[in-house]
């Protein structure tokens, strides 16, 4: 595995080359080279993610970086298989996601609903000719 040996080489990797990055903008699970990717891949399972969204994002990016380098990912692997949920429990907004806002209806003209009830007449008018037309023939 490639070392990085000091703090100025571990900042100059870049984020997308992590398959997390957290809050603070620390990388987590590197995956700029394959021994990186086959760690990330054994240590998957051991990494703590804030939501099941995150963990589903690093490990089609782990997936992702697997196929690149041409490393197999056999069935039996974490990262194999799709995480259980990916809808989150509690937000900001409170438990999942909070109450909806619910718009009032846009109030209908006269107009509106007088062509409306045209257009049901003529629609009426038009499925009786079609039933009629059938029974002649």
């Amino acid at each position: 595995m490639a070392e990085l040996r000091t703090v100025r080489q571990r900042k100059n990797v870049p984020k997308r080359q992590f398959a997390y990055v957290d809050k603070r903008g620390e990388g987590h699970l590197p995956i700029h080279d394959e021994s990186h990717v086959r760690n990330a891949m054994a240590r998957f399972n051991q990494t703590e993610f804030p939501s099941e969204s995150a963990k589903e994002t690093a490990r089609r990016k782990i997936r992702a970086a697997a196929k690149r380098y041409g490393i197999e990912v056999s069935r039996e692997d974490a990262v194999a298989k799709r995480t259980t949920s990916l809808r989150a429990a509690h937000t900001k907004r409170g438990p999942r996601g909070g109450r909806k806002t619910v718009r009032p209806k846009r109030t209908t003209s006269g107009r509106q609903r007088t062509a409306a009830r045209k257009n049901i007449k003529k629609a009426a008018r038009v499925r009786l000719r079609r039933v009629r037309a059938r029974h002649r023939s």
